[in-house]
């Protein structure tokens, strides 16, 4: 099979390493089994909304992608996107000087960066699907949706069903959800359709005003809106307004109250800007690990 190639590189600390150990221990995205070198997915991308397969691995300073058809400008971003190379991370370590507490997380798991949904469209019905319910039933979920309706990719020689487009979702029942939820995800595909659900849509608004425009979707709340935004869109500059996990790390790190209202977590949080979702990833990636719950993003 034919494979085009492209290199990303990284501007500030980045240890592709990292990323990949987290994606090995995180389901929610259903990557391709890993050989602890190369980092395989296949999803629908979102400047065309074709299936593609993608295998990125460790290059100097930065990454090497291959992928299963050309590679435009469009999909090149969007694999920046996923790994957060689309950001200029040399000011990160300077917050860590700052703040120690920071600081030592990122000496823990140094070079580490968010890895966001191969898509901001697949991380909205992650989100739908992931409600009420453990992140391993929700993947496995997620992936006979995947298998039911998506397209085959072959990924170095391995098969994979992509996670459908929005158009295909559209239309379709009995996705082995509860009715409310998948009527949800049949008005995230129009959303999604009409340009809502793209990275470049959501971060050309600043994080509030896209926050606010995400919790007017059906099935999206507080926690969901911010999920989005940071995890599928990748925005580096959003601070989640109602997060009780991220929170109850944040309260124990800081030795915060226990009464401490949203606004003194986001006052903390300020001092983190221009990199408060990358923060917050670092925060959350501290006790990440365990399968079955419910809120792990």
């Amino acid at each position: 099979m034919t494979t085009h190639g492209f290199t990303l590189t990284a501007e500030g600390p980045f240890d592709f390493g990292a990323s990949l150990r987290f994606v090995e221990d995180w389901p929610a995205t259903s990557a391709l089994p890993s050989d602890g070198r190369a980092l395989r997915f296949a999803y629908c991308a979102e400047s065309d909304w074709r299936p593609i397969g993608v295998t990125v691995t460790a290059a100097p300073g930065g990454v090497a992608v291959a992928t299963t058809r050309a590679a435009g400008p469009g999909i090149r971003g969007e694999v920046a996107r996923i790994l957060s190379l689309d950001v200029d991370g040399a000011g990160f370590t300077e917050l860590g000087e700052a703040d120690p507490v920071l600081g030592d997380l990122q000496r823990l798991r140094p070079g580490l960066r968010p890895v966001c949904f191969w898509s901001t469209w697949e991380a909205a019905c992650w989100a739908v699907i992931v409600q009420r319910s453990s992140m391993l039933i929700a993947s496995r979920i997620k992936q006979r949706i995947a298998e039911r309706y998506g397209a085959e990719v072959t990924v170095d020689g391995q098969v994979y069903a992509a996670f459908p487009p929005p158009v295909t979702l559209l239309e379709a029942g009995g996705l082995g959800l509860p009715a409310q939820k998948e009527e949800w995800l049949r008005g995230l595909a129009g959303a999604a359709l009409d340009g809502v659900l793209t990275a470049e849509h959501l971060r050309a608004l600043g994080p509030e005003e896209a926050l606010a425009e995400l919790r007017a979707l059906p099935g999206v709340g507080p926690f969901s809106a911010g999920l989005i935004l940071i995890r599928g869109a990748g925005a580096p500059d959003a601070f989640p307004g109602d997060e009780p996990r991220l929170f109850g790390i944040l309260r124990e790190a800081y030795g915060l109250p226990e009464d401490a209202p949203p606004a003194g977590y986001r006052k903390l949080a300020e001092t983190w800007r221009p990199y408060r979702s990358w923060a917050s990833f670092l925060f959350r990636a501290s006790t990440y690990g365990v399968m079955d719950d419910p809120v792990k993003v």
